[in-house]
């Protein structure tokens, strides 16, 4: 009879070929990514064509930075957890798994109830702040209150497929964000369109989406091996792992904030430039989406690598593991990026007819998309650090680098020269610098040993 939980199988992550692995791992969350843009953008496809520009402006756009700056910091916070459950899991520490399981879930529930208060409070004044348009604020308002209203089911899915992609199942979360995107669509037609809600109704999909990818996870969560399986009576917060959860998690979720509001000072420029710059930032924000969901799925995939080959101590596996995943994130990056600028023009008409929103859009592609290829290092360095244990001096590194320089850059720069190509080369020139940064940290070494003590003492 096989033993349940971590002893149960082969870990391939540790064992199998690297490549394959990677590849293995990276398809479903690539996919799952891709099925989560898509209800996005189907959002943002329906306000555009039926409802007006002005509701797209609002839809993704204005309110996108927003819901980022405060999902962002729990959902970064949370990510400590999920480096800490792959660091025992490749340890083959059981218990640990489970008390590290239970405490996650516990903050995602009271994480995800004070963002629906503090998004419900603050959403007015922050829009108002970032200079949104007036005939925008009237779209944006009561598309994010209704949206804030899901932030429990919302964390309870995204921490809830941390944990299986800690363990090495990047399948199902995949099969759940698929359910939830059929989900949304439907329901997007059925209140936009069919009852006429608008932006409220696309809201109202939203989060009915995010209630069934909730449920999925956590279903599958209750009938998983002993290991990391949830038990409601065992859900609370055990002090000692949450310390741990916060040392790795904390910068990451401080990071993601720093990020959000670089943005919503980005976001600010482009709402000085009017409605249809606006419409056409947004439109691109999703054509933009596809490149991220796929160098974001190389990094959560080297975050698992590398927490679970650091928790096995199979240092020089972990070390080859970031140079694969270096070359392949570089590949599809070239690839995506040629995609992009060849189809830029259909892709943005999907969202808009109007032709100055079209023609802004396609400026926009053509000047950011070629440059992708700058920000690899940053993703794929600093998830491998992290899941090693090292996340402060990425985080600094990111702050500094990317977070500053671009707020220098548009409050110092684009005010002398304000003109929208100005504030775009914001990107590229701070993702160039940080890249830098990265490269001779890790080259050097020191932070792999310091990981290393780390984990000696914790364990002694």
């Amino acid at each position: 009879m096989k033993r349940q939980g971590i002893n149960r199988e082969i870990n391939g992550i540790t064992e199998g070929v690297i490549w394959k692995q990677l590849l293995l791992f990276f398809f479903p969350i690539v996919l799952g990514t891709f099925f989560q843009q898509l209800y996005n953008t189907a959002d943002a496809i329906i306000v555009g064509k039926f409802v007006g520009k002005e509701a797209l402006a609002a839809v993704g756009g204005t309110t996108g930075v927003l819901i980022n700056l405060l999902v962002g910091f729990f959902v970064g916070l949370s990510s400590g957890a999920s480096v800490i459950i792959a660091q025992f899991f490749g340890a083959r520490r059981r218990e640990e798994v489970s008390r590290a399981v239970h405490t996650t879930v516990a903050l995602a529930l009271s994480s995800g109830a004070l963002l629906t208060v503090l998004g419900v409070l603050l959403s007015e004044q922050i829009l108002l702040a970032m200079g949104t348009p007036q005939e925008v604020m009237a779209y944006a308002l009561p598309y994010i209150r209704v949206y804030f209203a899901g932030m429990i089911p919302q964390l309870i899915y995204n921490i809830g497929s941390g944990i299986l992609r800690a363990v090495g199942d990047s399948r199902r979360p995949m099969v759940f964000l698929i359910c939830a995107t059929m989900t949304n669509i439907v329901l997007d037609v059925i209140f936009v369109l069919g009852l006429g809600l608008g932006v409220v109704g696309a809201a109202m999909a939203t989060v009915a989406s995010q209630v069934i990818s909730a449920v999925l996870v956590v279903l599958t969560l209750m009938h998983a091996p002993f290991a990391y399986r949830l038990s409601w009576r065992k859900v609370r917060f055990d002090a000692a792992m949450l310390a741990r959860i916060v040392r790795i998690g904390l910068p990451a979720g401080l990071q993601s904030v720093m990020y959000s509001l670089s943005n919503i000072i980005i976001q600010a420029g482009v709402n000085g430039f009017g409605t249809d710059v606006i419409a056409a930032w947004t439109a691109y924000g999703k054509m933009d989406g596809l490149y991220w969901m796929v160098i974001s799925a190389f990094g959560v995939a080297i975050t698992t690598f590398a927490g679970q080959n650091f928790g096995a101590g199979r240092y020089e596996r972990m070390k080859k593991s970031v140079r694969v995943c270096m070359g392949m994130s570089a590949g599809m990056t070239a690839a995506v990026s040629v995609v992009l600028v060849a189809a830029g023009r259909p892709l943005l008409s999907m969202f808009t007819d109007d032709a100055q929103v079209l023609e802004t859009g396609y400026t926009i592609v053509r000047l950011i998309v070629p440059t992708y290829i700058t920000y690899i290092s940053i993703e794929i360095l600093s998830g491998a650090m992290r899941g090693a244990g090292d996340s402060l001096v990425p985080t600094i590194m990111t702050l500094t680098g990317v977070c500053l320089l671009r707020v220098f850059w548009v409050m110092g720069v684009v005010p002398v020269h304000h003109e929208l190509n100005t504030l775009l080369l914001s990107y590229p020139i701070t993702w160039m610098i940080t890249s830098v940064m990265f490269i001779v940290y890790y080259l050097r070494g020191k932070w792999l040993n310091r990981c290393i003590a780390r984990q000696g003492a914790e364990q002694a």
